[in-house]
């Protein structure tokens, strides 16, 4: 079953977050746009390339009026430690989600069943707590998250503009498509 279109499912989690233990909601997700990022596990290998390259796009993101969040299985506690030793995850500023219940990871429906782990997913969440992107990549491969920001402009557009649809590759100020009967067969 697809998350597409689904409201996030209510949930109460600890995380880490510049230097501080914080507590995170399903309400934090609602009144603007979100995006969240799950990873497999703290201290390893492609997980911290992902979470630095996610920082270097967080600026960007926060700009664009979207909080980021990242979310893996082990516990906050885990989480900060992983920040005072790592170089790359020490520059993260973003919050950084414990998910040690599996309660996140069997909602967004990125569990591995029987390993305790989630897949790489990728959500954005818009403002009414709403799934409008999910992405899922299998362990060895990492992700770019400057695709993110296309993938926002996008989904921000079509949100504010009902009745439009953004065409393969589509940029923010290109010409979007209105779908109609006429249409059909003419694209």
């Amino acid at each position: 079953m697809s998350v597409i279109g689904t409201k996030v499912k209510p949930f109460t989690a600890q995380a880490f977050k510049n230097g501080e233990f914080v507590e995170v909601t399903d309400k934090d997700f609602k009144g603007q746009w979100t995006i969240l990022c799950f990873y497999p596990a703290d201290f390893t290998f492609v997980c911290p390339t992902e979470l630095e390259d996610l920082q270097e796009q967080y600026a960007t993101l926060k700009e664009m009026g979207a909080e980021v969040y990242s979310c893996s299985t082990d516990t906050h506690f885990t989480h900060k430690a992983w920040h005072e030793t790592s170089p790359a995850i020490g520059k993260v500023t973003y919050t950084m989600i414990g998910d040690p219940s599996l309660t996140l990871a069997t909602n967004f429906e990125v569990l591995r069943e029987g390993q305790g782990l989630a897949d790489r997913g990728t959500f954005i969440i818009d403002p009414d707590g709403e799934i409008q992107v999910a992405e899922i990549h299998a362990e060895g491969i990492g992700r770019d998250a400057s695709a993110l920001i296309d993938k926002l402009k996008a989904a921000q557009y079509v949100y504010n503009n009902p009745g439009e649809v953004c065409p393969a590759k589509w940029k923010e100020g290109e010409e979007t498509l209105k779908p109609s009967i006429d249409l059909v067969g003419k694209i």
